[in-house]
């Protein structure tokens, strides 16, 4: 009995976002994903921008170029909800979709969203100060789409 108490416990706080210290995750932890990130592919060039984290939450921005030309945009948000962070997207200014942070980490966070068809996950995870790579993933690991962003320097 004490047993599966400690088991619902351990799986309840872990669907929560608790940061790695086991505090409620805040945007700050983030602090590492604001600024401006690209990643080259050819005649493609995709963007993203955060803002630093304020007033618990941090904005972001992305788009895709190809041959000079915006083939796609996104807006992002992440909040603090209720003691968890959550990443609203919005492809093509369309409602946004809620993923809930599930492991947030000094170098990593990961959200998800089961319900949702693709993605079912979008994971940041910082490789050093200068680079860091996004992905959007399906929920049985069959389908990942990485984006190796490196910092944009300003020209």
């Amino acid at each position: 009995m004490i047993f599966r108490l400690v088991i619902s416990v351990l799986v309840a706080t872990s669907l929560l976002g608790f940061a790695a210290d086991g505090g409620p995750a805040t945007v700050g932890s983030l602090a590492w994903l604001a600024g401006p990130w690209q990643y080259h592919s050819g005649s493609s060039v995709v963007e993203e921008l955060w803002t630093k984290p304020a007033g618990h939450t941090m904005l972001g921005v992305s788009r895709t170029l190809k041959d000079g030309r915006t083939v796609e945009f996104e807006f992002l948000r992440i909040e603090e909800r209720d003691g968890k962070l959550v990443y609203l997207a919005q492809p093509q200014g369309r409602p946004a979709t809620e993923f809930v942070a599930t492991t947030v980490s000094a170098d990593e966070v990961l959200f998800e969203n089961p319900t949702n068809d693709f993605p079912k996950k979008i994971r940041y995870r910082r490789m050093n100060d200068d680079c860091i790579t996004a992905s959007v993933e399906d929920g049985s690991g069959s389908k990942k789409i990485e984006f190796p962003y490196c910092r944009e320097r300003q020209r």
